[in-house]
């Protein structure tokens, strides 16, 4: 294996150097291993830590380009100019489209190969944010919706969450057997998830039980099913441990139990923690010894710069340092860097695709389907062709802000609802535009032309909501005093005011809501005809939510979080236990639940059958139901599945999801649907962190929204399935 062995001249017994290659690391048919055992014997202490920041430099001696590990890509690359602008990631979850979303990141990691090789040929090597390691995705649970860098999340449900987040990693590294496309990241390992003001000295001490339930299966998912290549560490702590050097953590459960094999990285600045914020060091050498010895193989900041003074002081060893440049460079191999570029075949994909008409597509079509519809009261959406005047209003109608969310790229094709509106109006229906309102304080101007205007048209358009500016990570959102975070959730209280005077003049009232995150309505949402979800829907957001207005498309998106009626219905947002969060533990009503999504037709769920109402411990349990599209429009539906345990000895969530689908119908379309239920979900987490099976009695919930606390759907909308598991 790894063992570093040296010999002369790199040369293995049993292998003769091609006259192709100067060095043995360079030959791309011999074993990797090898490969990499080769290089690090040739390198120098100095040039092995040049290696273990993320800015790695370069040696010319072995022709070796400096490179820089750190680039984003939450929703299209980020920070390095023009690149194709999909869905904030909390939209992409609201698409419940595990293809949809591996299909995105497919085009993502195509325009980062594109951009990554123009600057190679431009200059010689690659800096920040042209690189091919990608910090991406963000599978941390949206656990409170205080915390502003929720939108980077795939919502609440670790389920979900862990199918989604394993569908981009998988659309970003490809399946080519032997290359990576690019290198995904899971993050923030583990249990972060605000407050932002603390994030760098807080200790999270969950239980065991929400640990293993609900903190960490996706990232369980994304190491072991979906072979993520690198992990990130967060800045908080866990038990007592900082995350980046946690032996329970990164020893036993990562490495240990989970078999990852690939690298780990700190948070930016995390490292700099241990010793000025956590205070379990003394020293910047006494850091990057804890860091090292306990797996994080590199820093993103400056403190592995100390690793020499580590070493002098006997704080670390030779091996330790070589143990964590095999993975960091082996990712490197991986993505091709020390080959032939025509052995390696993403090296020739186009600047062209960056951009492309098939990615705007694309980008359409992740904004369409994200998009929620909450309400619609006497079918007022879509637009009637009867609509002949129309007023758009509103802080988020002209703002690109709320396009692109945090971590984004840039694009000359960025279409704001106002623009998406004016495009999609049939000629002859007047759209006038004034802003209305500010984003959250009340205008200084006594006169406001809107409001007469308002009682002029045929239908009122407010675009509401709030934008990055207001929620975000630490030092991101300017217009928040919480460094990033909320501190309330509701629809900001000026913006309530406008509505109230446009719902007085009378005239139908539709709101479009921009937002990462719940927003609580309250009285906004009696006040309102119909109301839209737009999240942060990327550059092609307006023209979908244009099309979904105007009726040449259907709303498509279900919520991944549960929306609160109220603050106090939630824990402290420092409390990190799950009682009471989410709609798996919550027993309050919400003003809008887990998986909820109106349509611009119904369905309904019939004969839902079970190959056995009985199985044995270790089967899996197999169902179908028919879904009947039976309303008058083609429309998509999110089949969900949760499960209750219904006699289990110890705590266990109301409910969870267990399965989902979306499935496309046209007006009067029956389909049925089949379903396998495997064993593992029917597991539950006792209060030691373990998994457990219970003989007993379950229930399965399948419908088109989670079965929480006050939600009462339609007739026919909603099917159970009981059974017994039997030892």
């Amino acid at each position: 294996m790894n063992d570093f062995s040296s010999t002369k001249k790199g040369i293995m017994p049993g292998n003769t150097l091609k006259q192709d290659y100067e060095f043995i690391f360079q030959d791309p048919d011999l074993p990797l291993d090898q490969r990499l055992n080769d290089l690090i014997t040739r390198l120098t202490l100095p040039e092995k830590i040049a290696q273990m920041n993320h800015p790695a430099q370069g040696i010319p001696r072995l022709g070796i380009p400096a490179y820089n590990f750190w680039n984003e890509a939450l929703h299209g690359v980020a920070r390095n100019g023009r690149a194709t602008v999909f869905p904030q990631a909390i939209g992409q979850a609201a698409t419940w489209d595990v293809a949809l979303v591996r299909r995105v990141a497919d085009a993502i990691s195509s325009e980062a190969r594109a951009k990554h090789h123009a600057a190679i040929r431009s200059n010689g090597s690659s800096g920040m944010y042209q690189g091919l390691t990608f910090w991406s995705p963000n599978v941390n649970i949206f656990r409170d919706p205080r915390w502003g860098r929720g939108q980077e999340t795939w919502g609440e449900d670790p389920f979900l969450t862990g199918e989604m987040g394993a569908a981009f990693v998988r659309g970003m590294q490809g399946d080519d057997p032997r290359y990576l496309k690019t290198a995904a990241c899971a993050k923030h390992f583990a249990v972060h998830s605000g407050p932002e003001k603390d994030r760098h000295s807080f200790d999270a001490r969950p239980s065991l039980q929400d640990l293993h339930d609900t903190y960490l299966p996706a990232f369980k998912k994304l190491v072991t099913e979906a072979g993520v290549e690198a992990v990130m560490g967060a800045y908080n702590r866990v038990y007592g441990e900082p995350a980046c050097a946690s032996k329970f953590l990164l020893g036993d459960l990562l490495r240990g139990d989970w078999g990852f094999e690939g690298h780990v990285v700190s948070d930016c600045g995390a490292l700099s923690d241990f010793h000025r914020s956590h205070h379990v060091t003394a020293s910047e050498a006494e850091s990057a010894a804890m860091a090292l010895r306990m797996g994080c193989d590199i820093g993103c900041d400056h403190v592995y710069d100390s690793l020499p003074q580590a070493l002098l002081e006997g704080l670390i060893t030779d091996a330790e340092i070589d143990r964590a440049l095999y993975r960091t460079l082996r990712t490197r191999f991986r993505l091709g860097m020390f080959d032939p570029p025509e052995r390696v075949p993403y090296t020739s994909i186009p600047l062209g695709v960056i951009g492309s008409p098939a990615h705007r597509k694309l980008a359409y079509q992740s904004a369409l389907n994200s998009i929620v519809l909450l309400k619609n009261r006497k079918n007022l959406l879509p637009i009637s062709p009867a609509v002949r005047s129309i007023l758009v209003v509103g802080p988020n109608a002209a703002s690109t802000d709320v396009l692109l969310g945090n971590y984004y790229g840039l694009n000359e094709h960025l279409t704001t609802v106002l623009e998406g509106l004016v495009g999609a109006a049939p000629e002859g229906v007047t759209i006038e535009y004034r802003p209305g309102c500010l984003l959250e304080s009340e205008s200084l101007n006594p006169s406001d032309w809107s409001e007469t205007m308002a009682a002029e048209v045929d239908l009122v358009i407010a675009c509401m909501g709030i934008s990055p500016l207001m929620e975000g990570e630490e030092g991101d959102a300017l217009l928040t005093r919480s460094n990033g975070d909320r501190d309330g959730i509701n629809l900001p209280a000026n913006q309530v005011n406008y509505l109230k005077r446009m719902a007085a003049s009378g005239t139908p009232l539709v709101v479009l809501l921009n937002a990462g995150s719940p927003l609580i309505l309250g009285e906004a949402a009696d006040l309102a005809d119909a109301i839209l979800y737009l999240w942060y829907p990327g550059q092609e957001g307006g023209r979908a939510a244009a099309d979904i207005l105007f009726g040449r498309a259907g709303p498509g998106g279900r919520l991944p979080l549960t929306f609160p009626k109220s603050l106090a219905d939630l824990p402290a947002f420092d409390d990190y236990s799950m009682q009471g969060r989410t709609y798996r533990y919550s027993t309050v009503e919400p003003e809008f639940p887990f998986g909820f999504g109106l349509s611009y037709t119904s369905f309904t769920y019939r004969r839902p059958r079970a190959a056995s109402r009985q199985i044995k411990t270790g089967q899996s349990f197999s169902f179908q139901v028919q879904v009947h599209n039976t309303g008058g429009r083609a429309g998509r539906e999110i089949i969900q599945v949760y499960l209750t345990d219904i006699l289990a000895s110890e705590r266990v969530p109301r409910c969870k999801l267990v399965a989902f689908r979306p499935v496309d119908l046209k007006a009067g379309q029956v389909r049925t649907l089949r379903f396998v239920i495997p064993s593992a979900a029917l597991q539950f987490i006792d209060q030691r962190g373990l998994p457990q099976v219970e003989p007993g009695e379950f229930c399965l919930h399948i419908g088109g929204c989670s079965p929480v606390p006050g939600y009462q759907p339609g007739e026919d909308q909603y099917v159970e399935i009981r059974f017994t598991l039997v030892g």
